[in-house]
Order: C-alpha cells, then sequence, then structure tokens
C-alpha cells in the first residue's frame, strides 16, 4: 500500500514585507515635512525661552549687584574691638557684600561665640548701608591665672578666659582665690570689692583716664598704677572725687615716675602730696 505524501505545515507567522509600490504610496510628503517644522519649531521655542531667562537672570544679577552692594558700615557700642575688626567678623565672603544676602543671613538672627561680646545684631538701613550694633560683656576687670587672662563682670562672675591681654580695662591685682571656675564666680572673701572695682572702671572711662592696674592690699585699700605713678586712693570714701582730681593732676605727671597719694583726700583738707622717684 503506498504512502500519502504530507503536505508542508503552513507557518504560524508571515514573512510579508510591503513592496516598494506600497511604501512609495503611503509616503505623504507634507505630513512628514509638517512633523518636521513642529519639532524645530518647538526647539526654537524652547532655545528662545531659555535665552530669555538666561538674559534676565544676567541683568537680575547685574542689577542686585550694583544696587545692592554694600560701601558703608556703621559701628556702635563697641569698645574691645574696632570698627574695622567688626566689620571683619561680619563680612567675610564676596557675597557678605550684598545687602540683600546679609539680610537672610542675619534675619532674626545675633553673631555669637565671639569673645568679650555677648552679641552683634546687623541692621541693613538702605541697599548700601549697614549697621552693626555690638553688645559686649560687661567686662569689669580681669585677674591672671595659669598663664591666661580671666575676665569676670560687675558680680565678680567670669565671663572670659584668654590669652590676650586687653587695654581696655584693668589688671586686677591683691584679690585672694583658690580656684577660677567660667561662668562662676571668684571665690574671694569680700565679695563687695567687684562693686568698687566696676565704680573705679566707670569713673576712669567717664573722665578719660587709664590705668593699667588696681590694686588692693589686705585692708582693701586701693592702688591705681597709671603709667609710672602709682596712685594710693585710699579706702573707698570720696572715690568719685578722687578720681576727678585725677584728671588734672595725670597730665601734669607725664613722663615722671612716682607715688601720688590721695588716700587723704576729701571734701576738707584737700590734701594730696606726690613724691617723685628716680627712673
Amino acid at each position: 500500500m503506498a504512502k500519502r505524501k504530507r503536505k508542508p505545515s503552513k507557518k504560524a507567522y508571515s514573512d510579508y514585507s510591503p513592496s516598494v509600490r506600497e511604501r512609495i504610496k503611503g509616503f505623504h510628503p507634507f505630513k512628514w515635512v509638517s512633523r518636521s517644522l513642529f519639532l524645530h519649531k518647538s526647539l526654537y521655542i524652547i532655545f528662545g525661552v531659555l535665552a530669555v531667562l538666561l538674559i534676565a537672570g544676567v541683568i537680575a544679577y547685574s542689577y542686585v549687584s550694583n544696587t545692592y552692594t554694600v560701601n558703608q558700615f556703621y559701628v556702635s557700642g563697641n569698645i574691645h574691638y574696632t570698627n574695622e575688626e567688626i566689620i571683619n567678623m561680619v563680612i567675610k565672603t564676596k557675597m557678605d557684600h550684598n545687602s540683600l544676602f546679609l539680610s537672610l543671613k542675619y534675619r532674626d538672627k545675633s553673631i555669637e561665640d565671639i569673645p568679650f561680646i555677648e552679641k552683634m545684631d546687623v541692621d541693613i538701613l538702605s541697599p548700601d548701608t549697614v549697621r552693626i550694633n555690638v553688645y559686649e560683656k560687661a567686662v569689669a576687670g580681669y585677674i591672671s591665672y595659669l598663664d591666661r587672662y580671666m575676665y569676670f563682670d560687675r558680680d565678680g562672675i567670669v565671663v572670659e578666659s584668654s590669652f590676650e591681654r586687653s587695654d581696655n580695662v584693668p589688671e586686677v591685682m591683691g584679690l585672694d582665690f583658690d580656684y577660677v571656675i567660667m561662668h562662676e564666680k571668684l571665690p574671694v572673701e569680700n565679695e563687695g570689692v567687684f562693686a568698687e572695682i566696676l565704680d573705679i572702671t566707670q569713673l576712669l572711662y567717664k573722665y578719660k583716664l587709664h590705668a593699667d592696674k588696681i590694686f588692693f592690699d589686705s585692708n582693701f585699700n586701693v592702688y591705681l598704677y597709671c603709667g609710672g605713678i602709682e596712685v594710693s586712693l585710699g579706702t573707698q570714701e570720696y572715690i568719685d572725687e578722687k578720681i576727678i582730681q585725677l584728671q588734672y593732676i595725670l597730665p601734669e605727671l607725664e613722663g615722671k615716675a612716682g607715688l601720688l597719694e590721695l588716700k587723704d583726700y576729701d571734701e576738707s583738707t584737700r590734701n594730696i602730696t606726690f613724691e617723685e622717684r628716680k627712673q
């Protein structure tokens, strides 16, 4: 019995591809051109917007840089630091010269953690003018302790420790203490001495006098050292009148050295003596 020939199975998919004629028939040149123009038009719009934004940014930056550049500074409240030193603490970078940047940087914020300064506030008065308000710590004097200078306030509380000696407040000597702790009161027997120190330093500042040192002896008699002149003030009694006299006497003793006795000065005697010493 003869075997039947099997018919070849049909493929599940077609290998059909359009002919050249069909491709030409389906090609629409105007449709292709319109799509191409639409694509290029979109790119032009994007580039145009970017160019406008770039130009606007350059103009805005130039305007802000020229209009809001700080060139005037007013500094108030500073004694320990000069105006230039205070300005350099605030203006540290190129951007800090811009008043808009400064207003954002120091908005509701003070500058702290600077020796001898409680805080500093920055106020923008105008696009080119800034005022820096300095609030210094109320320092009455300093003592030398373990190769450092410990600065204390009117209550005798140590507010600052530094390796630098200040020219604006006097060194206080003659106080007895066993230890010093930051932000605590100096452990001295007579705590009233701190109010006395503050009175003296304020009077010196008021009458534009400078004392390098304030010394207390064992009986808390006061001695000032102003250059080569040692001034014996005695007790706190009539201290205002004694220092008032200093503003007239010290200029006459410039260049000299010796002991100026004011301890017996009062309203009735007005006893003042000067014993010159050879230099």
